[in-house]
């Protein structure tokens, strides 16, 4: 099953951006009560109001009917060309890349959207980068699609692909020197 091959061929990646992952995370897979917790229940062995805080596993299976994804991935910056050659290779395509800025965590969270149609597997790939220094690779080498999405990417929350051909406004005026989509952005 592609799914399978797609896993375990990105555990490699994405364990790299951690020092010890258990067998146990790595098989970690949301269920819908696990969705439903997470969505803001919390389970019955929780002292009341207070949830354990369990750090993410780097790679999950997700519920597909809850999430519209079945993989999540999570990588280093300088990871994300490696990450896009594997899905690459397995005939996956760019559907999205975006930003999401967590402000109080001062750090950017890019977003990779992949999607294979020819056996129904969409594979999320995550990464962070810090406010103060918004740079990663770029992946327009790899899907040459992705260049769009990158220029919107850093039009709209000034994040640096480094390598990209041209960073210049895709939608925001040529002049333009904010980012709107910064939470701490004023007009």
């Amino acid at each position: 099953m592609l799914l399978d091959t797609i896993k375990k061929e990105l555990a490699a990646v994405a364990l790299s951006t951690e020092e010890e992952v258990s067998a146990e995370d790595l098989a970690a897979t949301e269920t819908p009560e696990t969705v439903e917790r997470a969505e803001g229940e919390a389970p019955a062995e929780a002292p009341e109001g207070k949830e354990e805080e369990k750090p993410r596993p780097p790679i999950m299976e997700t519920d597909y009917r809850a999430k519209g994804f079945h993989l999540d991935v999570q990588v280093a910056p300088d990871k994300v060309v490696e990450a896009a050659k594997i899905l690459y290779k397995e005939n996956f395509f760019i559907e999205a890349v975006t930003g999401v800025d967590w402000l109080k965590e001062e750090e950017f969270e890019v977003v990779y959207d992949y999607n294979n149609m020819a056996e129904l597997c969409r594979v999320v790939v995550r990464t962070r980068v810090p406010r103060s220094t918004p740079q990663l690779p770029t992946i327009s080498e790899v899907y040459a699609g992705a260049n769009w999405h990158e220029r919107e990417t850093h039009d709209f929350f000034g994040i640096e692909f480094m390598g990209h051909p041209d960073l210049s406004p895709l939608l925001l005026p040529e002049d333009a020197d904010f980012h709107p989509l910064l939470k701490d952005y004023t007009p």
